[in-house]
């Protein structure tokens, strides 16, 4: 097939005309009626004919490549495109397309080697006219490995994290425990109260470990379930406050302000305390000063006809750094080095963005942190 050099937009749509959707009838990609060309695909798309010659080779492909569109069209397909498996074996003398089994339809994706070796996900469909007739047209999909090495990442370094945050109540667990069974009888009842006391507070922090692990799991899968409910924000904000200064903090400490009338909220309440669960236990522990909770009513994030409730928590405390800003509600962020396992913030935003809301970070009047999250009222339809 002789391929015109100077117009591959043309080749490129004659080719992807005649991709196989893989019951042997021929799936349109681009044509005039779509406007879709091989360049608007995010993913590389390199076809060759049945001589084994490519008349495809989109944008994408030439970019994952760094091969020229013009080193590629009407060249053979293992010259433009020499890959190798990670043995170093070529890997079109390996699946023979051209003269291999009549039967196969393609190739899954699978990480192969280019020419310095650049890795990049490697498919293959094997087009065919009738189903175990010589291949027609081969079509190669390409992609990247940045994200999936950006997913692998972030995979392990929450598994170090878990690992890490894990093994200190464990040990504890299981030392306390271990001393209780072994000498039960040496100890006075209040310093076998203490070591119980301790266990609890550590099993209490494993089960909150796993419980965070859970909500990212549902965070990025998107299925986080909400169950949603008339909520008094009002009053959520006075148990957190009067839960903090419970465990010691002065109550003082604490200013509450709420501009009335504030619109009837529907959301989920567990997922709500969760959120100012975070934001007041983080004022705390990384603020200084007077912790102050502006509730009020504000316009729902992106539908100025709706309303919905703002709650902003500030401090007075060294606030957060301008460069790090961004990267606040990214997994592994801490503020300080007190503790904590760099999540909760993360969750805090995917638990405001399920409900439709929005969250932001700045700094606050005091000079520290503020954080500012607004909820849609999201009333039923049924009250509309």
């Amino acid at each position: 097939m002789a391929v015109g050099m100077s117009r591959p937009h043309q080749t490129h749509t004659a080719a992807v005309r005649a991709i196989d959707d893989g019951d042997g009838t021929s799936g349109i990609i681009g044509d005039a009626a779509t406007g879709i060309d091989p360049d608007d695909l995010p993913d590389g798309l390199v076809v060759a004919d049945e001589s084994g010659r490519i008349i495809c080779f989109n944008s994408a492909a030439a970019r994952i490549t760094a091969t020229p569109r013009a080193a590629a069209l009407g060249h053979p397909l293992e010259n433009a495109l020499p890959l190798e498996d990670l043995k170093g074996r070529r890997w079109w003398t390996l699946t023979d397309p051209y003269g291999g089994l009549a039967t196969r339809v393609g190739q899954p994706e699978r990480n192969l080697l280019l020419p310095g070796g650049r890795e990049v996900l490697v498919s293959a469909r094997y087009v065919r006219d009738v189903p175990t007739g010589p291949v027609r047209r081969l079509v190669v999909s390409l992609r990247g490995t940045e994200a999936r090495r950006r997913t692998e990442r972030s995979h392990a370094e929450l598994i170090a994290t878990v690992a890490h945050e894990l093994r200190s109540p464990l040990t504890s667990v299981k030392g306390f425990t271990a001393t209780l069974l072994a000498k039960w009888e040496r100890f006075t009842d209040d310093q076998k109260r203490l070591m119980l006391e301790t266990v609890d507070a550590d099993a209490n922090r494993v089960n909150r470990l796993i419980a965070e692990l859970l909500d990212i799991s549902r965070i990025d899968s998107g299925r986080l379930e909400l169950r949603r409910q008339p909520v008094d924000i009002s009053a959520a904000v006075e148990r957190h406050v009067q839960a903090l200064t419970a465990n010691g903090q002065a109550p003082d400490r604490f200013l509450v302000r709420t501009r009335q009338p504030l619109p009837d909220l529907w959301a989920d309440p567990d997922k709500v305390d969760q959120v100012l669960g975070n934001l007041l236990e983080n004022a705390v522990r990384h603020g200084e000063g007077t912790v102050t909770i502006e509730i009020a009513p504000a316009p729902a994030p992106g539908k100025s006809d709706e309303s919905g409730t703002a709650v902003t928590v500030s401090d007075e405390g060294p606030g957060i750094p301008e460069e790090s800003m961004g990267r606040v509600f990214t997994r592994f962020w801490r503020g300080s080095k007190r503790g904590g396992t760099g999540l909760g913030l993360y969750i805090v935003k995917g638990i405001v963005e399920a409900h439709g809301g929005t969250i932001t970070v700045d700094r606050g009047p005091g000079g520290g942190a503020e954080f500012r999250f607004i909820l849609p009222v999201s009333a039923p339809a049924y009250l509309a």
